[in-house]
């Protein structure tokens, strides 16, 4: 998305809704024009959310509902954060996996305020199931977790306390949780939300600087595509977690059988690559997280405060 100055996707202006100059210039509310990203490849690797002021459109389709859906993005800034709204609607083309969501997709109306100027704390913040750990620059959620753990009820929802062990990782192979090709697929209100790599929104051919910004964790900080300069070349970040060794205690300690990554308890923070426990690091004074293609995929924790727009029932899903 574009700013200004600032080439930050590949896109064209449409004449959507109001009138403007067909630069698709940024500043607070815009210029009344709408920014098509339908498809669009992020571009801007600012940290700052004041850089993707704009409103934006898409048209996309449910695949397996071979419906078509009209997405609707909005970005303004004040001197404390950023507002975006929208309909949660992705950019990209969704529901195209082999067989259909089980729960149907649904607009919804989202309010979420992203903090212009976050500072780490002290102490990592563990993710829950109760808020929204971020926003793609699309316009819809992120929520990594999934409320299904080893011996909670069917084993496939209502495990509400992070606390509990041995919780399913919708990420992997071993689990089959309906996602479609961009890791994402809808909650029982129909909600769209990711849980893993956005591949509609970055590719792998990076510039010189690196991956894109692709949206925002509810707590401010960045969240880059995967690659990264590290001083001597672009390349891809690798996660600090390992696969644990040997076998997970039989029940009714665990469930049994070899640690490969069915459960998020199969890893541990060694700390053996770039990244730090919430898969974040620091590139050129910028914190940020990174997705990647290896637990914890996105995000796994938060290091800083987020702000209450992200809890659930409040500026998210409504």
């Amino acid at each position: 998305m574009k700013r200004a100055g600032q080439l930050a996707l590949v896109v064209t202006v449409c004449a959507c809704s109001g009138s403007g100059d067909a630069d698709g210039a940024g500043g607070s509310g815009g210029n009344g024009s709408t920014v098509d990203i339908t498809d669009a490849i992020l571009e801007n690797r600012s940290g700052d959310c004041a850089d993707y002021v704009e409103q934006y459109a898409a048209t996309v389709e449910d695949v397996n509902r071979g419906l078509i859906f009209e997405a609707s993005l909005s970005v303004t800034e004040d001197s404390g954060s950023c507002r975006l709204t929208s309909n949660a609607v992705p950019n990209h083309d969704f529901n195209d996996g082999s067989e259909p969501f089980p729960n149907v997709f649904q607009e919804q109306t989202l309010a979420l305020d992203i903090p212009r100027n976050p500072e780490l704390a002290d102490e990592p913040a563990v993710l829950t199931l109760t808020t929204y750990n971020g926003v793609m620059l699309n316009g819809t959620l992120i929520d990594v977790l999934a409320a299904a753990c080893y011996g909670v009820g069917d084993e496939m929802i209502g495990c509400n306390d992070v606390s509990t062990p041995w919780r399913f990782d919708p990420m992997s192979p071993n689990n089959d949780f309906g996602t479609d090709t961009n890791n994402a697929h809808t909650q029982p209100d129909g909600t769209y939300h990711y849980h893993g790599n956005p591949v509609a929104l970055f590719d792998d051919n990076p510039g010189s600087a690196g991956s894109p910004v692709v949206g925002f964790a509810a707590d401010g900080f960045p969240i880059y595509g995967s690659y990264f300069f590290d001083g001597s070349t672009v390349r891809a970040a690798v996660s600090g977690y390992t696969l644990r060794e040997g076998t997970r205690p039989d029940p009714p300690d665990g469930p049994g059988g070899t640690y490969d990554g069915t459960y998020i308890d199969d890893y541990e923070f060694t700390g053996a690559g770039d990244l730090d426990e919430c898969n974040g690091m620091t590139v050129d004074g910028q914190y940020g997280y990174y997705v990647i293609d290896a637990y914890p995929w996105i995000l796994r924790c938060h290091r800083g405060e987020t702000d209450p727009s992200f809890d659930k029932g409040a500026g998210g899903a409504m």
